[in-house]
């Protein structure tokens, strides 16, 4: 049994194929992860989030499952898996695996049977239907481009519906099989010990009628997202898979990614009792300044700022709805983005900006899921050429960008800055040809000159990796963990909020997220817990660019 409560949770995020080789294949696996466990302990976390380490042809980088009882061969076996569990528990880590709940790959037997034969039992564990006019059911647009549609290998006027890549089918959550199986692997899992699951896209595991388009003048498939994301009947779908998991571990831990989901959905997805979410992931925390984006490029090419005021009015939005029914989810990035650092862009100082982003989100009221290598301070690296993105939408922006003048050597940048597979590589842990994470070159690398190794900061005293150990030793303190959250009115270039548990207990963190110097009145707030590039005189606090400040009182 976790001894851990939601609300203590600490949570690191592990891309398995890029955290550490331990076979020299080029490739992070099972054993890599295994081995630096000391590691994420010193650090000062308590839970580790794993992305896919199922049987997957790789088409979406493990998402596509083909076998989910099974390791990847690239990343292990399952006694590795076992061995891993093992020693995480006796650190006291607990682990938790990506569950790919929405679809599955084309290679997956079921697909394959369904495929082959109209009559099998697994067709109708996915979605089918007619054509209309020569063409797919609808307009619908899956997010990785084109049309949702698939011709179906049986039945030319026939389709299968995929939201993400044509070899990723998505489940019929409506056919009861699909509930079984689903329970199954769960089930499978928890007996090898994990401690629970990240519900990867499970906000679109029900769809509307499929003979509805979208309403558009223009030709091109249109994402749907009223159409295939949060209806109602996921709810119900959710309540039942989770009210099951807890018969089976009645303290497991779930964290669902709930990518556009509003407040009023989080509060649906996390409310109590047992058959909700214990925490959700949005993606609307992140307001953007698209002021600089090109209208006639594509978006997915061209990296937008975050936009302060934006961001700052939607955290209080969900720090205080969630306040007494969930705690929210704390993040700056995770592999389906850019990381932080090049979104927030600083000119200069992004060492004291790193400090300063750890400051600023993880002692609010929530539970903290920190990147692998944010604690370094790792930026996005600039991919090498348009292949490494394995992205077809970014080949179709190079072309254009190319037709409007933009160099090579741009069109790479500028789509590293603004595309997820450059916030994937290795994290680096000495300074050896490939930073420690393999003897081999790695399956995706553009060396970080900027950033420096766990091995050069761990013994750096100022270091972005030992200031991120000391804000998760604040962070298990019960003022972070349970006190309200009160958000100051400042300027866009400060961030300044209380955390109370009563009148006479109560913290102020100071965040300066401007270059240039700023002041705030720090009032009966005189002792400081923990401080970078400010001062405090008499009742006034002086931050340095992007510096940050805790004080009690």
């Amino acid at each position: 049994m976790s001894t851990l409560s939601a609300k203590e949770r600490i949570i690191y995020q592990i891309y398995p194929k890029s955290f550490k080789d331990s076979n020299d294949d080029g490739i992070g696996d099972l054993k890599g992860i295994t081995a630096e466990l000391e590691y994420l302990k010193q650090l000062g976390v308590n839970t580790l989030w794993l992305n896919p380490i199922y049987v997957s042809p790789q088409i979406d980088n493990g998402y596509d499952v083909a076998d989910y009882y099974q390791i990847d061969e690239k990343l292990g076996i399952m006694a590795d898996f076992d061995e891993l569990v093992t020693k995480a528990h006796a650190l006291g880590l607990d682990i938790i695996l990506d569950f790919v709940m929405n679809h599955t790959s084309d290679q997956h037997p079921w697909f394959q049977a369904a495929l082959k034969d109209k009559d099998s039992e697994f067709r109708n564990c996915y979605l089918w239907h007619r054509g209309k006019n020569g063409g797919p059911p609808n307009n619908w647009g899956s997010f990785f481009g084109g049309s949702v549609w698939q011709k179906d290998p049986l039945d030319p006027d026939n389709y299968y519906f995929h939201l993400f890549a044509k070899e990723m089918p998505d489940l019929n959550w409506a056919e009861p099989k699909v509930q079984v199986e689903m329970l199954k692997i769960a089930k499978f899992w928890l007996e090898h010990g994990v401690d629970g699951f990240r519900l990867d896209a499970f906000i679109h595991i029900a769809k509307a009628d499929f003979e509805q388009d979208m309403l558009a003048e223009s030709a091109e498939p249109q994402i749907a997202e009223m159409f295939y994301a949060n209806l109602p009947q996921v709810q119900v779908y959710l309540k039942e898979f989770i009210a099951q998991l807890h018969q089976i571990k009645p303290d497991i831990f779930i964290l669902g990614e709930a990518a556009s989901a509003d407040i009023d959905l989080a509060v649906d997805y996390t409310t109590p009792p047992k058959e909700s979410c214990d925490t959700v992931v949005t993606f609307r925390y992140f307001a953007e300044d698209k002021r600089q984006v090109e209208p006639d490029l594509p978006q997915i090419g061209q990296p937008v700022k975050l936009d302060i005021p934006g961001f700052k009015s939607n955290m209080l939005e969900w720090q205080k709805r969630l306040e007494g029914v969930s705690y929210p989810t704390l993040y700056w990035s995770n592999h389906d983005m850019p990381r932080i650092l090049s979104r927030f862009a600083p000119k200069m100082g992004s060492k004291a900006c790193a400090k300063m982003l750890a400051t600023l989100m993880y002692l609010q009221r929530g539970i903290p899921c920190i990147y692998y290598g944010e604690e370094l301070g790792m930026r996005s690296q600039t991919l090498g050429t348009v292949a490494d993105f394995e992205d077809p939408q970014i080949v179709d922006f190079a072309k254009q960008a190319k037709k409007k003048g933009w160099r090579d050597s741009e069109i790479l940048h500028k789509a590293s800055q603004a595309h997820k597979m450059a916030a994937r590589l290795p994290l680096p842990f000495d300074t050896t040809a490939y930073a420690g994470f393999s003897k081999v070159q790695p399956w995706k690398w553009s060396k970080d000159e900027n950033v420096a190794s766990i091995a050069e900061q761990m013994g750096d005293p100022d270091s972005v990796l030992n200031f991120y150990r000391q804000i998760l030793q604040l962070k298990k303190q019960q003022i972070f963990i349970q006190g309200r959250f009160i958000l100051e009115n400042t300027s866009s270039e400060l961030y300044v909020y209380r955390r109370v548990i009563d009148e006479h207990k109560q913290v102020l963190v100071i965040c300066n997220l401007s270059e240039h110097e700023q002041r705030y009145p720090c009032g009966a707030f005189t002792k400081v817990l923990l401080s970078q590039n400010a001062k405090v005189s008499a009742d006034q606090v002086k931050l340095a660019p992007y510096g940050s400040l805790i004080l009690q009182k």
